[in-house]
This record gives structure tokens, sequence and C-alpha cells, in this order.
């Protein structure tokens, strides 16, 4: 980042929420993507990650259960979870009643590329956040909530 502030105009979100919604989903997409390219492991997937996030997140799952919170199928997930598995990243345990029933969890290498990827992305952001005013940052905390509101409808 550089001192120079952007001083483009900024677009009227009050009335036009057309251009407001443009604006939100691209300057969201953007930020998006830059902490995507924040992570541990360059050859992994973004849906390999969110399996290995959601896994450390809310813990064990049934590969139904992981395709189910991840709104994919199941012979799809299956594959990212074959894949993680071998690459060592997540362990299959079979439930010890109902041996057809396996849950799916992640290895110790698993849970440290999990907070060595989150660790990158916070300094990213950490970094961007030193750059700006003290008002920036403000209203970019103020930006939080509200986008945690639209994210939650």
């Amino acid at each position: 980042m550089n001192d120079r502030v952007d001083e483009s105009p900024l677009p009227d979100l009050s009335s036009d929420h057309s251009a407001a919604a443009s604006e939100l989903r691209m300057a969201t997409f953007r930020l998006a993507r830059r902490l995507r390219a924040q992570r541990a492991v360059d050859t992994m997937s973004d849906g390999q990650f969110a399996v290995l996030a959601a896994l450390t997140v809310h813990g064990a799952h049934t590969l139904g259960q992981l395709a189910d919170r991840e709104r994919v199928t199941a012979p799809s997930m299956n594959r990212t979870v074959s894949l993680l598995e071998d690459a060592g990243y997540l362990t299959r345990i079979p439930d010890e009643v109902d041996r057809r029933r396996v849950s799916i969890d992640l290895t110790d290498l698993g849970r440290r590329i999990v907070d060595e990827t989150v660790r990158r992305r916070d300094a990213f952001v950490e970094e961007a956040l030193a750059e700006l005013s003290p008002e920036e940052r403000q209203a970019l905390a103020r930006a939080t909530t509200i986008m945690r509101k639209v994210a939650d409808r």
C-alpha cells in the first residue's frame, strides 16, 4: 500500500442501491481474493482449505455432514477428503458402535496448516490496517458489524 489516498468519487450508497451493491460486491471479492492468496500451502484449493477450516471450527464431521456444510455433493466431498487425507491433513475415524459410520477429523499437520494460514491472513489485514488513518480504521470497524449483518441474512 502507499500513502496516496484513493481520490475516486465515492458512490452514492444512500439512494442508488444497484451501484452500491456492485461497488460492495467488487470490493468484497477483491479483498477476499487477496486474503485467499495468503496461505500456508500454495497447492491447496480454496475448497480444500474450507474443509480444513470447517473441521477446525466445528469439529469432526461425517462425509455427509461436510458435504452439506460446504454445499457440495457427497461424491465431490469424498474426492476432496481423499486428497486431504492422502496429503496427511485429515484422518477418517471409524465409529466404535456403527462400523458403517466414519468421522473425518484434522491431523496435527492439518491443524498447523489452518493455524499458519489464519496467521498469514491476519498479518495481511494487520499490515493493511496499520497503513490506514485512525478514521479509516474506525470506519472499517463500523463496516465490519454491518457486513456481518448482511452476511447473516
